[in-house]
């Protein structure tokens, strides 16, 4: 379990392109603390295992579903990446629940700087359009954000200095793909709703049902 703020901007440092499988490695100084085989480290908010690590690198292996559903075959030695570590038991949850499994991938459409701020205009798959709504929260990247405008195939997210100068999307350009995670509570809602022919749930205590 993440929570979307990213720890450091990390690089990948060598890719090798397997049968069915990627294997990277990748440079963090930050996440590599105590790092060992088995841990989690969330790449571009893909949730990856530690296979391997050296020094202030680590190597973990990528499946075709992976890099088919996400944006992480389009890395190359040199890309820059957005790193997180699992929030430990206890620990302030500082951005929001992300499980680090990527539902889709969007790009940038546009950017529009500011003195103080950014906003950034992402595409948006139709089949996830339902789960983004204004001023709730998704994942960009690996990045907890809060959507500004929420449109049929579309979004937008205001993005502070500090935002843009330890992350990804300050390096981003128009075009470029990004990773997006939409708030797992909302698919759980859906489900729940369907599950109940979208009748009205009675809550214990409470006579009668909602109208």
């Amino acid at each position: 379990m993440f929570t979307g703020i990213v720890e450091e901007l990390g690089e990948v440092t060598a890719v090798e392109n397997l049968d069915d499988a990627s294997r990277f490695r990748l440079r963090g100084p930050v996440v590599t603390q105590g790092a060992q085989h088995g841990d989690s480290i969330a790449v571009n908010g893909v949730c990856l295992t530690v296979v391997d690590h050296e020094g202030d690198e680590f190597t973990a292996d990528v499946m075709a579903e992976t890099l088919d559903r996400s944006s992480l075959g389009a890395l190359a030695v040199g890309s820059r990446v957005n790193l997180e570590r699992p929030m430990a038991v206890g620990g302030r949850l500082g951005g929001h629940i992300v499980q680090g499994h990527v539902d889709g991938t969007g790009a940038i459409i546009d950017r529009k700087p500011s003195d103080n701020w950014e906003i950034v205009k992402i595409s948006l798959p139709a089949d996830l359009s339902r789960y983004v709504v204004e001023k709730g929260s998704i994942t960009v990247d690996g990045i907890s954000l809060t959507v500004v405008e929420a449109g049929p195939d579309y979004f937008t997210v205001s993005l502070i200095p500090t935002t843009l100068a330890l992350t990804t999307l300050g390096l981003k350009q128009s075009g470029d793909p990004v990773n997006l995670e939409v708030d797992v509570i909302a698919k759980y809602v859906e489900r729940l709703l369907g599950a109940q022919g979208e009748q009205p749930v009675a809550l214990p205590g409470i006579q009668g049902s909602a109208r």
